[in-house]
């Protein structure tokens, strides 16, 4: 007889995490939450079925691997280069305040130095999955006190690659060891082969990456996307891991988010991401399972001092340290309530960190049970606080009541089939003018206008269209922004080409956006928005005009 404890641990843990995963997002709470508490029922701690462990911490390990390559993806240097004067230093300070803050309270518990540093930095770093959806649920994702969440996040998942190095070396020192010169020569040595090893990936491994994506999107026709482009997305994600593992011996974790760096900068990166976004969120979820698996619910009754005081580092101590590293540096007290209740919880990251304390035989039990209810605590209640904050200090509204009075998007006679790589918002003279140049090329287009015009009802031969409020998520998403590369705001006024990028940015956040500005102040704005590339009109007419006259000379 065939032996089903795989099939049988699958079924069981998604059809759980299914379950009280739809309960607690109808609750108005984050899925993740459901998704632990359905490890803490089919775990081991709670009568009735009981899934395999191991078996469930194997696929763990895969969510992790498909975690840290999504993280390495999206990572781009410039989100962070726009708010580094605030996301740098105040992620550095918050994270070395918080981790001080639990080394001290594991101390205190009487655990190792060793466990203290595991624990502290676990306590230290925020959730970035659980902000990205409280930003994006509440269209703050592309405001500047969004931009300044996100990168104070990008610093502490940059902490938490550097602590997946240094921990093995701490650990293999002893529990309680102290730090001394031979420490420092082990650190060294450890940063100096994931140094050879980035080098490696980031220069051999890109070039052999990008030419494994051109084939296999050249396979289906010149375009990726397919069978062969995932499973070319899954090899790359999942062999670097397993190299970095065997052969340079770091962490799956950090090869991951290394081979997760060189697809997210090819041309590819975005439709690498669509591919592997549906199995990220199913072996994310089985994280999250195994996750609650290894829950105690007594530790609760039998440690309530310690629940109380790792909730009051997560949920008062690093808030407030937030809130007043922004307020210091004179940004608006929305920006630094944004951060503060942002960093109000613990996730994916300190279950990383934690299960490798735990594996290396450094970290006790009960910090990891600390940490899940750490965590089942704060993520529950972090919608109710960013609530709180969009009561107590509402936004600036960029749009009119006639922006929200536009009528309902509706499909043009020639609509979609799929979803193209650029989508051109326009209609109007600069925009089928654009529209003819770049469907004369060969670039596959989706136009999306305002009102049926006269003037581009004659597409040309492969271009799509939609017609209705270009700035509607609705039509945003017929149109496939999701999965779209580059976006082009050609013709509309500037609130409108800012709501437009606003929404686009909500629903892919890591989509180019081209825009064309009539003068320099509309420039300014459009580049403060974040557009990525802005035509001004007058400096092309410019160069059209000096051009016309050294060629007269």
């Amino acid at each position: 007889m065939h032996d089903l404890t795989l099939v049988i641990t699958l079924a069981a843990a998604l059809a759980v995490a299914l379950v009280l995963g739809g309960l607690t997002q109808r609750l108005g709470l984050s899925t993740l939450v459901g998704y632990m508490a359905a490890g803490i029922l089919v775990g081991p701690n709670t009568p009735g079925f009981v899934a395999d462990q191991a078996l469930a911490s194997q696929l763990a390990e895969i969510g992790v691997v498909l975690l840290m390559f999504g993280v390495g993806m999206h990572f781009h240097p410039r989100e962070l280069l726009r708010v580094w004067r605030i996301a740098l230093p105040g992620a550095v300070a918050q994270s070395a305040v918080a981790a001080l803050a639990g080394w001290a309270l594991a101390r205190s518990f009487g655990w190792s130095n060793a466990a203290g540093l595991i624990f502290g930095m676990a306590l230290a770093v925020a959730s970035t999955v659980v902000l990205t959806r409280m930003l994006v649920e509440r269209q703050r994702l592309s405001s500047r006190d969004g931009h300044v969440a996100i990168g104070w996040l990008i610093v502490e998942d940059l902490f938490t690659v550097v602590a997946l190095v240094v921990l093995p070396v701490v650990a293999a020192g002893g529990a309680d060891a102290t730090p001394t010169a031979e420490h420092g020569s082990l650190v060294a040595l450890a940063l100096a082969k994931v140094l050879l090893f980035a080098l490696l990936v980031l220069v051999l491994g890109s070039r052999l990456a990008h030419r494994l994506l051109e084939g296999t999107a050249a396979a289906g026709g010149g375009a990726p996307g397919g069978e062969l482009f995932t499973l070319a997305v899954f090899v790359i994600a999942l062999g670097v891991a397993a190299l970095a593992a065997e052969v340079f011996h770091v962490s799956v974790a950090l090869g991951a988010f290394f081979a997760g760096l060189v697809v997210g900068q090819s041309r590819f990166g975005p439709q690498a991401a669509v591919e592997i976004g549906a199995f990220r969120d199913v072996f994310t979820a089985l994280f999250f399972v195994s996750v609650g698996m290894l829950f105690d619910p007594s530790f609760v009754l039998r440690e309530p001092m310690m629940v109380l005081a790792v909730l009051a580092i997560v949920m008062l101590l690093k808030p407030a340290i937030a809130v007043l590293i922004v307020l210091l540096m004179r940004d608006t007290p929305r920006t630094a309530a944004t951060v503060g209740v942002g960093l109000a919880q613990i996730g994916e990251f300190s279950f990383i960190l934690a299960s490798l304390g735990l594996g290396m035989g450094v970290l006790p039990r009960e910090a990891f049970d600390a940490l899940v209810v750490a965590a089942i605590v704060s993520i529950a209640l972090n919608p109710l606080l960013f609530r709180w904050v969009e009561k107590l200090l509402p936004a600036e509204r960029l749009a009119t009541a006639d922006d929200e009075a536009a009528p309902a998007s509706s499909l043009a006679p020639s609509a979609l089939g799929g979803a193209t790589p650029v989508l051109l918002v326009g209609g109007g003279a600069l925009g089928g003018r654009v529209l003819r140049r770049l469907a004369g090329a060969g670039v596959p287009l989706t136009l999306l206008r305002p009102q049926a015009a006269g003037a581009l009802d004659a597409l040309p031969a492969g271009v799509s269209q939609l017609i209705g409020d270009v700035a509607d998520p609705k039509l945003l998403e017929a149109a496939g922004v999701r999965q779209a590369r580059l976006m082009v705001l050609a013709d509309g006024t500037l609130a409108e080409k800012m709501r437009v990028c606003g929404s686009a940015r909500e629903l892919n956040p890591w989509l180019a956006i081209v825009g064309a500005a009539s003068h320099d102040a509309e420039a300014a704005w459009l580049r403060d928005f974040g557009v990525d590339d802005v035509c001004d009109a007058l400096d092309q007419q410019a160069e059209q005009v000096a051009r016309a006259v050294r060629a007269r000379l």
